[in-house]
């Protein structure tokens, strides 16, 4: 009995219908860094810019304060401002955020701290943020028993959240969009990237790459050579891969499920 309730299983899901890309489109992929990191605007911007891309970009107020007039800027220019919170919240086993661990949070602590970033942001950029990514992909408050999810008060607040150094895109037809997956784009190769995308084009994904610096080389740093091979291959017609911000892409997927 056991056996055959999992074929049916199988074969229901097999029978549902492909979830419909735009254009005949067979994925999604959105580009995504996290931070405000002076190289983003000083190096990525006008990469993406030359290669008439647009990103999404999960600022914090502390560093886009030492560049407002760039973010501003990249806003004009169609890029995606999105949300990282107000101070970086992380588990305190990493030592740069030992005083502001997300052990030590509540709830009503992390909702206050992001609605001083919402408030900053508004004040900046005259504009809500719709999305937002987890600082360091954790998203918990709170300690052993007493361990607490924020994913519902960033579904809340925001019309997606994204995930950090996860194994899959994201399944358009089912996943939480409160909850997404971002696979890290950092210190990889074209090769890699690619071999991340074709798995999102043969399963009809929604691929969210997840970077920080953006350059050449470094701790955490986002090839701009290996992007632009990245760029090149999705936007060529024959790989039918849409290549979108995270907000235009959730916004989409939202109204396919209605």
């Amino acid at each position: 009995m056991i056996t055959r309730r999992l074929f049916l299983s199988a074969t229901a899901l097999a029978a549902q219908p492909k979830f419909a890309w735009p254009a005949g489109k067979s994925c999604g992929i959105s580009l995504s860094w996290d931070d405000a990191r002076l190289s983003q605007v000083d190096a990525g911007i006008p990469f993406l810019n030359k290669h008439g891309v647009k990103g999404t970009f999960y600022i914090l107020p502390r560093n886009w304060e030492k560049r407002l007039d760039g973010w501003r800027a990249a806003a004009k220019d169609g890029h995606e401002l999105a949300h990282h919170s107000n101070t970086h919240p992380c588990s305190i086993n990493f030592g740069f955020t030992r005083t502001n661990g997300l052990e030590d949070y509540t709830i009503s602590k992390l909702e206050a701290d992001i609605e001083a970033a919402s408030a900053q942001f508004q004040k900046s950029f005259g504009a809500k943020p719709v999305s937002f990514a987890y600082p360091c992909g954790q998203k918990y408050v709170g300690r052993g028993a007493d361990t607490r999810s924020y994913v519902p008060v960033i579904a809340e607040h925001f019309e997606s959240g994204r995930g950090y150094l996860d194994e899959a895109a994201n399944d358009p037809a089912v996943c939480d969009l409160a909850n997404l997956m971002g696979i890290g784009l950092d210190n990889i190769s074209f090769a890699e990237m690619k071999r991340h995308a074709d798995t999102a084009r043969k399963e009809g994904r929604w691929l969210i790459f997840a970077g920080h610096e953006m350059g050449a080389t470094g701790n955490q740093t986002t090839n701009l050579d290996a992007l632009g091979q990245l760029i090149a291959y999705a936007k060529d017609s024959a790989n039918g891969i849409w290549l979108d911000t995270v907000a235009n892409v959730a916004r989409y997927v939202k109204s396919k499920r209605r």
